[in-house]
This record gives structure tokens, sequence and C-alpha cells, in this order.
């Protein structure tokens, strides 16, 4: 795959499932674009996430690379995971690989319930999904398909990376942190509990430390 450098931040727009639908005022695509375009490196919320760590892990963090719309390619199927915005960053202990999420008041899709229809396909990609994640427990069936995926995105290409650590971070521009319970429902699969601007460490897959958070960013975005 080839990446061609930034425009600005209406090129954004170009790598969209929808250009026309998604790019909207008051839409994660177009918060989130405008956010990352005028952070210098990470937007402050994230960079907290990682400051408020409380080991030296995330030390010396500064972002190497930044795609947005970054597909990762799954089994069982020709749909890949689309994440808003992909991250390689270095830290004193090594490469992270971080997949954002962008939120407004959009919700994180279908459940799993209504996504697992249980073909051949959906069979093969939740089971590697889980491998992925480390999951071994039972999942409920109101557990969110995104959330899954996404997640996996990041120990993907941790793992394609030969990263150390991974992270899913849901950057959220809901000013009333909408389908927070949704997100705080599937940290629980690791046994863990998780709040607005924490980072949760929640388990080692193949050697890959997985982590989780949530960050909250500024309703300036929301009128651009």
């Amino acid at each position: 795959m080839i990446y061609t450098p930034s425009a600005g931040v209406e090129s954004w727009q170009n790598f969209l499932v929808d250009p026309v639908k998604q790019w909207k005022t008051g839409y994660s695509a177009k918060a989130l674009a405008y956010c990352w375009e005028q952070a210098d490196g990470f937007p402050r919320e994230i960079e907290d996430l990682f400051n408020n760590w409380r080991t030296p892990a995330f030390d010396r963090l500064e972002p190497l690379l930044i795609f947005p719309e970054h597909k990762v390619s799954l089994p069982g199927g020709s749909k890949q995971s689309q994440n808003d915005v992909f991250v390689l960053a270095s830290t004193s202990e090594g490469l992270l690989s971080i997949a954002v999420e962008g939120k407004v008041a959009e919700s994180f899709g279908p459940t799993l319930g209504e996504w697992n229809t249980y073909t051949k396909g959906k069979t093969i990609r939740l089971k590697y999904l889980l491998a992925q994640l480390g999951l071994t427990v039972e999942l409920d069936p109101s557990i969110r398909y995104q959330l899954l995926h996404r997640t996996a995105s990041a120990v993907i290409e941790a793992k394609r990376f030969h990263a150390t650590k991974a992270a899913m971070i849901v950057h959220s521009f809901s000013q009333e942190s909408r389908w927070l319970e949704d997100y705080q429902a599937f940290v629980r699969l690791y046994g863990k509990e998780a709040g607005v601007g924490e980072l949760v460490y929640v388990s080692q897959v193949d050697g890959v430390d997985l982590y989780l958070g949530w960050a909250k960013g500024s309703a300036r975005y929301l009128s651009v």
C-alpha cells in the first residue's frame, strides 16, 4: 500500500467510505480530521491519556506515522476494518500501534448478536478476532462488533510492525460521552473498569501489551 502526504484537512474526505454523507459539520469524520490536522503531533486529550499512565511505558511518546482511514484486512470476508486514524508511535520501550475510533453521536454499529448470522465467513472472522484479542470468555450478544474488530486492528498492526504495545482509543467529541456504556461493557470483557479520560491496561496478547482508552475531544470541532 502506498500512502501520500496529507494535503490538508479536506483531503481526509477522499478516504471515507461515503465522502458525501460522512463529511458534515458535527459529524465525527470532520471533527476528527480538523482536530488531528491542527494538533502538533497528538491532540492534547490523546497525549494526556498516555502521559497520565503511572509507569515509564509511554515515556518519550512520539507519533511517527499517522494514517487517516487506515484499512486492516480480516479473514472471513472482503470487508476490512477501516480505522478512522491509525498511528504508529515510538516510546522509550519500543513501538506502539494505535487504532483510533472517532465518535460524536454515532453508535458503535450493530451488536454482536445483530451482526453474527453464523455464516461460515462470520464464524471464521469471529474466531480470528477473539484470538487476536486474547478473549476466551463467552461474549454477551449486546457487545458492539465494531469494538471487537477495531481493537483487533491495533493488535494486528502491532504484530506487523513488531510493536510491543497496542491501544484502541475512542476519540469522542460528544460532550455527553454518548455510547460510553457500550465501550465500558467491552472493557469489562477483560475484567476491568474504565471511564472518560482513562487509559486501561487489559491484557497481553502474543507478546503485545493491549490498552484501551476513551479521550474527550473539544466541542469547538463540532462547528467546523
